[in-house]
């Protein structure tokens, strides 16, 4: 085994180093708050590896050899699992930074006509694009979890802080795709992606960041607002 095979996973494990040293910050107090987000983790992750395996079977994307430790479970690379574990982690670290160091923002109305606008973007992407599965996939799913979202008005007092945290959370993102996507690590069926690309990124990548960020949220909040635990 080369160092390069070790790719993937160094750069999960790099993604989260700094969120793990800050959870005892006493401000955050983020590790006693794992209770709620765990189970967001779980259900979200369940949704995304059966997305994975499936996709990964289909030929519509896989993961490069030479930048993997070959290590998998149920034929999906362990980094893979890490990396479904590591990303909520770290966005909703960020999410629960952001509440406090940006307590008095917010524009709940500006950020809710916000998600209005890209839920029929959503919506006529996965229309439009209903032939390349990843495409479709992604905005479809989007687009049904994102209006319920909205119309159950649940979220609305959250927007503000959602949108600020995705908005910074792709300074990392952008980083850490971008690598996955340029080397390549994971490589993509050229036949089931749009083919637009922001540096080496597909678009649908977004999408699937949005959509991961969005499903954890919502659970996390909505099990923090009831307590049953």
């Amino acid at each position: 085994m080369e160092f390069k095979n070790f790719t993937f996973l160094l750069l999960t494990v790099g993604l989260i180093i700094g969120p793990l040293i800050f959870s005892f910050e006493k401000q955050i107090h983020f590790f006693s708050k794992l209770k709620y987000l765990l189970p967001a983790i779980i259900f979200s992750g369940v949704i995304f590896i059966i997305w994975d395996l499936r996709f990964e079977e289909l030929g519509i994307w896989s993961y490069n050899q030479e930048y993997i430790t070959g290590i998998n479970i149920l034929n999906l690379p362990f980094e893979k699992w890490l990396f479904l574990l590591v990303i909520p982690y770290c966005t909703i670290f960020i999410y629960e930074t952001v509440k406090i160091r940006l307590i008095n923002f917010e524009q709940p109305n500006i950020f809710l006509s916000l998600s209005l606008v890209l839920l029929v973007v959503f919506g006529l992407l996965a229309y439009f694009l209903r032939q390349k599965l990843y495409t479709f996939f992604t905005f479809f799913l989007l687009t049904i979890y994102f209006g319920y979202t909205i119309f159950r008005n649940r979220f609305k007092k959250y927007y503000t802080k959602f949108y600020l945290t995705y908005f910074i959370s792709l300074a990392p993102f952008l980083i850490v795709f971008g690598i996955l996507t340029a080397l390549p690590v994971v490589q993509y069926n050229s036949m089931h992606i749009l083919g637009f690309r922001i540096f080496s990124i597909p678009v649908e990548d977004f999408g699937y960041f949005f959509l991961l960020f969005l499903m954890n949220v919502t659970i996390y909040e909505y099990l923090k607002e009831r307590r049953f635990y």
